[in-house]
């Protein structure tokens, strides 16, 4: 039901990957990429007030921004699998090639995850990434049990896959009451949060009520590859050994805007990241960390870093 349609479109053997162009202005030929990769179960949206605030900065033009909705979601729902972060990583890699370029990757969430590993697979094509709330794991037991681990980290979030709801007013008033995202809807970026949830709606067929646009199929497969995948985990290790610069930027609060985010002091050190990793703490939940005014500073700051090293 979004306002916002994407504005590429890629065509894939399995079908059409849709990129949203967040780009302040119409970009020049030789602007830099930023390509943005969002969380389990959102959609390229998420990254507009990052957009924005990079268009702010650097003018427009001076600054091509994508963001694609992951196969699974948004305008990209009908994309089926393969699903996991490696299928993600190969879509990261056309878009790439098809505007030619070499992006600085950001990723949000699961998405960092998938920009840590698009970056150890091709630290050439993808030589620089923001990793923000995420990209980073700890050591798991071989029997770990997946389904209950995603239930325990996501599970609020996956349920939402199965409700179905009266109208796009009914959707938006279930956010409202969400203890992380709710509180966005009456601030600076109320807009964009709404046009991000928007964007997650699609109308029943079957029954004429809407649901989210997520596939449960690819955020169960995308989720166990987070949990467990090795690869993955050791992705952003990888990459800074072949020459990739990163940074981390992570929010001290959790997906429920609870005291204990994702990430700590203590965590991170336990982490031992690789060195030269700057790492930046935020004020913020792992919502607001990408549209809230705290954390998209500190988003664009690392951003900026990169671009200009």
């Amino acid at each position: 039901m979004s306002s916002t349609p994407s504005a590429f479109v890629i065509e894939l053997p399995e079908g059409s990957l849709a990129i949203h162009d967040l780009s302040s202005g119409t970009p020049a030929a030789d602007a830099p990429v930023v390509l943005a990769v969002h969380g389990i179960t959102a959609n390229g949206l998420s990254w507009r007030r990052v957009a924005d605030e990079i268009g702010h900065r650097h003018g427009p033009g001076a600054v091509r921004f994508l963001a694609p909705d992951l196969r699974g979601r948004g305008d990209s729902r009908d994309v089926p699998g393969p699903y996991g972060l490696a299928a993600h990583v190969d879509d990261l890699t056309s878009i790439a090639t098809a505007f030619a370029s070499a992006p600085l990757l950001v990723g949000h969430s699961m998405g960092a995850f998938i920009a840590a590993l698009a970056a150890a697979r091709h630290p050439d094509r993808f030589p620089s990434t923001v990793l923000v709330d995420g990209g980073l794991a700890f050591p798991v037991p071989d029997d770990l049990d997946i389904d209950a681990a995603l239930q325990s980290v996501i599970g609020p979030a996956m349920d939402r896959l199965s409700m179905r709801f009266a109208d796009p007013a009914a959707y938006l008033d279930f956010w409202a009451g969400h203890p992380a995202l709710g509180p966005l809807l009456d601030g600076p970026g109320g807009d964009a949060a709404r046009a991000y949830i928007g964007h997650d709606l699609v109308q029943d067929p079957a029954d004429a009520r809407w649901r989210s646009t997520c596939v449960l199929e690819a955020v169960r497969a995308d989720g166990a590859d987070v949990m467990a995948d090795r690869e993955t985990h050791a992705g952003l290790r990888t990459a800074v050994r072949q020459g990739v610069r990163a940074e981390l930027v992570w929010a001290e609060r959790g997906l429920l805007d609870e005291p204990q985010g994702l990430y700590d002091e203590s965590r991170l050190a336990a982490l031992q990241l690789p060195d030269g990793v700057r790492t930046t703490r935020v004020d913020a939940n792992h919502y607001d960390v990408i549209l809230g005014d705290r954390g998209v500073t500190a988003v664009v700051d690392a951003v900026d870093r990169l671009l200009t090293a």
